[in-house]
């Protein structure tokens, strides 16, 4: 078969090099003739896969997105031509909750936040918000969640409107998809109106869809009265409101997912998807294919707690890092070549944590013990 990826999907090749000849391509600029002639297409959120893109093509059987949205893919139009289709949900989704914690426990050392003080609200409580819902409930801190269609499906969901939460929450962390229509819109669901009922001092992260905030009102808030402010996404990426950058705290190149975990269980998943279509047996793992880390173990005394997490989460990842590349690079070379030249990143679980008593509650941080 003939199989067209990505150019930023890991391990694509090593995957699916047995199923047929993997050729690569830029998911921003890809255009219809450059993919005439697949049989396979493999895409990240980059890449509009519509009318346009497929006017070339009469030979597709599989279509496959190593994320977690689809509002990028014209899913009528593959079921009407009858193209097999997945996604790669919760692919990605601790590397995203461990960007956020990185973040709130950088807002709170620079504000001298008491976290136990504070009230997390969570905007979109799915495989993402939920892991993340789990990680600060080990941390202390207090949660709200929002999630309409979980709050109509599950009557014992305990949801807060939008509103409401708006008023109530310390931070706000948004984990919602695009959804630009029906019973509850996610397209700018902070505006004018929504951030005027904010607490002066809430803080905001955005690790979902850039225009979950209308940007330009934002900056418009921010000119007026600053608030703490992490953004991995941004609207009309790659053209980003740059006026924005200074105002805010953390400022990265939609990253938030970009582990080498996260970003190689997409490609397995697609792998595992392609296998049970095509009815062969898989022959790759993502434990066999991910390379060794640089730390595998970590021993932890018996005196080891919660005021300590966040400097064995810093050995791993610290966001401010994140953020000195996107303001050095941004004017420079560029939003996709930012994104595409992203340093390796592990996630907590690579480190096997080792000792007498590690606590039980690591496990929802993500950690894994012996």
């Amino acid at each position: 078969m003939k199989i067209y990826a990505d150019e930023n999907m890991p391990l694509v090749a090593e995957f699916f090099d047995h199923i047929g000849p993997v050729t690569l391509f830029n998911g921003r600029t890809v255009k219809a003739a450059d993919v005439a002639d697949a049989q396979v297409l493999l895409v990240r959120s980059v890449t509009q896969v519509n009318e346009a893109l497929l006017a070339q093509n009469s030979a597709l059987q599989f279509v496959g997105t190593a994320t977690i949205g689809m509002d990028h893919i014209d899913q009528s139009l593959l079921a009407e031509r009858q193209i097999s289709f997945s996604s790669a949900p919760g692919c990605n989704a601790q590397s995203v909750v461990e960007y956020v914690l990185s973040a709130i426990w950088y807002l709170a050392e620079k504000y001298q936040w008491q976290l136990s003080s504070k009230t997390l609200g969570i905007v979109g409580v799915g495989n993402i918000g939920q892991r993340l819902a789990d990680a600060a409930a080990a941390l202390n801190i207090r949660l709200l969640l929002c999630d309409p269609p979980r709050a109509v499906a599950e009557t014992s969901f305990n949801h807060t409107p939008f509103a409401e939460l708006c008023r109530q929450a310390d931070i706000i962390s948004f984990h919602t998809p695009m959804v630009k229509t029906g019973a509850a819109p996610s397209w700018h669901l902070l505006n004018t109106t929504t951030l005027g009922i904010l607490k002066p001092d809430c803080a905001l992260i955005n690790a979902s869809r850039g225009a979950v905030i209308d940007n330009q009102a934002l900056l418009q808030a921010l000119k007026h009265q600053a608030r703490p402010v992490v953004l991995d996404v941004w609207e009309q990426e790659p053209d980003i409101l740059q006026a924005l950058l200074p105002h805010v705290d953390i400022g990265t190149a939609h990253i938030a997912g970009h582990s080498v975990e996260g970003k190689a269980r997409g490609t397995a998943m697609l792998y595992q998807q392609l296998c049970q279509m095509l009815n062969i047996a898989p022959t790759r793992t993502l434990n066999d294919l991910l390379p060794v880390p640089a730390v595998e173990k970590v021993k932890i005394s018996d005196n080891f707690g919660l005021p300590d997490v966040q400097n064995l989460a810093r050995m791993l990842y610290d966001v401010r890092r994140d953020d000195a590349l996107f303001r050095f690079h941004i004017q420079r070379e560029g939003f996709d070549w930012l994104r595409k030249s992203y340093p390796p990143r592990r996630e907590f679980s690579s480190v096997q944590l080792t000792g007498r008593k590690v606590p039980a509650w690591m496990a929802q941080l993500g950690f894994t013990s012996q």
